[in-house]
């Protein structure tokens, strides 16, 4: 079907279907397969209407998705094609990561509320749409992953390896995929730009995220002003983060606690001789949390 046809059609549909069309698009592409269950449960809509929503789709673009018996669902066909979804990673990701399953409004660049708002534009740091395709997909179908992964790390290991992906994570600057590596038995992150090949494999994973005991449990992180710092300014840190007390407390995974150290800029140091004005909060447990983010703390 021509673009300008397919843009037409597609201009006579009403918003609420096509963010439906979307949805179906982005599932069956980044999981590899989607379901009118998929559909319903995501929409609150019966599992008629979500037929229906799956037979539109397939009425605008015929083969993009077929039907397989055996996933239950609808898969990307050989020569499927985005349509009426933006399937780029910078779109898709951030969707993943606040569960939305819609990328835009029918606002353009119309302010809903009018009040201007701006993000600072930082490195994108992601790998290419086929790449995070493949990532993505193990990870929905619980499917072992190859990958060729640089890394900067100094310890020899192989480019080429099979991890079992179970979760993606953000840390404010950068995408993982936290999975099982066979290599070294233990589970860790991926940075997905580092990934310069993906392909998942038929093999099931035989670990997952129950298994991972850093990601399941959580610890909780004192903070605290540094102390070099001048006592109006220690009030008013504690003010800005919303401490109760003398500290600032907060619940994180095991996994991603050094992440959060990193994002906060927060002095690791043993004793705390970095510049307090770049560097304004200290842990106040250390002892308690450094066993989990050793890495964080080797200044």
């Amino acid at each position: 079907m021509a673009r300008k046809t397919l843009n037409k059609m597609l201009a006579e549909v009403k918003w609420s279907t096509r963010q439906r069309l979307q949805y179906i698009e982005i599932m069956a592409f980044y999981c590899g397969v989607v379901s009118r269950t998929d559909v319903a449960r995501a929409f609150g809509i019966s599992d008629a209407a979500a037929t229906k929503d799956l037979a539109q789709y397939g009425k605008l673009v015929p083969d993009n998705l077929i039907y397989r018996q055996s996933h239950f669902g609808y898969v990307p066909g050989p020569e499927f094609h985005p349509c009426v979804a933006d399937l780029s990673p910078e779109a898709v990701l951030p969707m993943l990561a606040l569960n939305l399953t819609g990328m835009s409004g029918p606002y353009g660049e119309q302010r809903v509320f009018n009040i201007p708002a701006e993000q600072l534009t930082t490195p994108a740091r992601l790998p290419n749409l086929d790449i995070t395709a493949q990532v993505t997909r193990a990870v929905a179908q619980k499917k072992k992953l190859r990958i060729h992964y640089r890394s900067l790390s100094d310890r020899e290991s192989t480019p080429s390896r099979i991890i079992e992906p179970h979760s993606l994570c953000h840390n404010g600057l950068r995408w993982h995929v936290r999975a099982y590596n066979e290599e070294t038995f233990d589970f860790r992150d991926f940075v997905l730009s580092r990934i310069a090949e993906a392909e998942m494999l038929d093999s099931d994973a035989e670990s997952s995220r129950e298994f991972d005991e850093d990601w399941v449990e959580s610890v909780t992180l004192e903070l605290a002003p540094h102390p070099q710092l001048a006592e109006k300014k220690r009030l008013t840190l504690l003010m800005d983060y919303g401490a109760e007390g003398n500290t600032i407390t907060i619940k994180v995974r095991r996994a991603l606690l050094g992440y959060l150290l990193q994002r906060l800029r927060v002095d690791t140091s043993p004793d705390h001789s970095l510049n307090p004005n770049a560097y304004q909060l200290i842990v106040a447990n250390q002892d308690e949390v450094e066993p989990f983010a050793e890495w964080a703390f080797r200044i």
